[in-house]
């Protein structure tokens, strides 16, 4: 793109970032606020809980669909009417009454209008990027976490001072301005690999996409790792502000803050050096993705564990830290990994069939750490979801091991051919 400051490809990824920082920073408005939207719309904890559970079983169906019609359809449509949706309906939350409103507003259309977004993003983002894919995914990457630790700051700030419906209202009225930008700025390209390559739209029929990406080993082993590493973060989300607080005393607004920030910061740490290094070795080792995938989910198990059993706070927050560092790392080749063994016309639906299948598995998180909270305690129950990571982790080295290079999508060699 000449005569402009930066090539679009990056351009896209600045714009990105942002929508995906409000996807995050909206999904974790409701969090943050709700012990005022409770108290105020008198809700019990398990009403409240119905809520959050319906957004996430609304994510997970939806999500495949989402992963199809990026497919054949023009992702930049399906990322601008994901954003105007979610955004609208994030806004018309602060206006709910009770209940049925809530699920409504926030578990149905907020969840439904989020699962829309991310198959298209990643697979627009591996089209404009081929040899910095794993790092331009990173970056990308790096704004849920920033959405995350922003969304508790702001969301209950603005909350405590001007009420939480007030929460509602500006996040969601500053998502539906960001569509506006999004609808003249971003650019889709059709289903060739690289910017400069031919394009050619097509319709896929259905049973075309589900059996070119089911008839691949590794891509199981990814969707079963994947669903073991969501079920860790899942849990740890939900009830890490309660154990701070609970064991070490630490305040509520302390708890919320210190269980999000250490996590996320070397989170984002993380996937930056392992998308970068990644990158820079994939030219040498096709499999390279896959192993940084699960030496950062072993390396990250032992913190899991330190996190959950320590007694002493300071060493907590170094279990939050290296766990976050290394959940980093796996994150950071996340769907590069996949998009290694996908050709490009099915990789929307492949990362749409991944995210159901790990948002299915990863809603019974929460129930499980709840009873573990009742039986064995938080301790227990926390440490315990470095299995999950060991688990991941196995799934993976033996599919690198036994199907990736069979399965290996050359996209590279692909992009030459087609060039000739």
């Amino acid at each position: 793109m000449k005569g402009t400051l930066i090539p679009y490809k990056w351009e896209m990824i600045i714009l990105l970032w942002v929508v995906y920082f409000f996807n995050q920073a909206d999904r974790q408005v409701y969090n943050v606020v709700l012990p005022l939207l409770s108290k105020d719309l008198h809700l019990t904890s398990i009403q409240a809980g119905l809520v959050a559970s319906i957004f996430i079983w609304t994510y997970a169906a939806l999500v495949p669909v989402a992963g199809y019609l990026g497919d054949v359809f023009r992702r930049k449509w399906i990322i601008f009417w994901s954003l105007l949706i979610w955004s609208g309906a994030t806004l018309m939350s602060g206006t709910a009454t009770g209940i049925a409103s809530l699920i409504i507003f926030r578990g149905l259309a907020t969840g439904g209008g989020e699962a829309f977004y991310y198959p298209s993003a990643n697979s627009l983002i591996g089209q404009y990027h081929h040899k910095t894919r794993a790092l331009a995914m990173s970056i990308h990457q790096t704004s849920l976490y920033i959405g995350i630790i922003a969304s508790g700051f702001i969301a209950g700030w603005i909350g405590e001072r001007f009420g939480w419906r007030s929460a509602f209202y500006i996040f969601g009225g500053f998502g539906i301005l960001l569509a506006a930008i999004v609808l003249f700025r971003l650019k889709d390209i059709g289903r060739s690999v690289e910017e400069d390559g031919p394009a050619q739209e097509e319709r896929l029929p259905l049973l075309v996409v589900i059996k070119a990406i089911v008839r691949k080993p590794t891509v199981w082993a990814l969707w079963l790792a994947f669903s073991c590493f969501n079920f860790a973060g899942m849990g740890y989300l939900t009830w890490m502000p309660t154990f701070l607080h609970e064991k070490f005393g630490l305040s509520l607004p302390n708890a919320g803050f210190s269980s999000m920030f250490y996590h996320h910061i070397f989170a984002m740490v993380g996937v930056l050096l392992g998308g970068k290094l990644a990158d820079v070795l994939a030219l040498r080792r096709r499999s390279i993705r896959i192993e940084v995938q699960y030496v950062g989910l072993f390396l990250g198990a032992p913190f899991i564990c330190l996190m959950g059993l320590t007694d002493n706070l300071w060493l907590c927050y170094l279990g939050l830290a290296g766990f976050g560092m290394f959940r980093g790392v796996y994150d950071s080749n996340l769907f590069a990994t996949l998009f290694d063994v996908i050709e490009p016309r099915y990789r929307a639906s492949a990362v749409g069939s991944m995210l159901a299948m790990a948002f299915l598995v990863s809603a019974f998180a929460p129930l499980v750490l709840g009873w573990a909270k009742s039986n064995i305690g938080l301790t227990a129950g926390l440490a315990s979801l470095s299995l999950a990571y060991l688990c991941a982790g196995i799934f993976l080295l033996i599919a690198s091991k036994t199907s990736f290079s069979k399965d290996f999508y050359d996209e590279a060699a692909e992009t030459e051919t087609v060039a000739t």
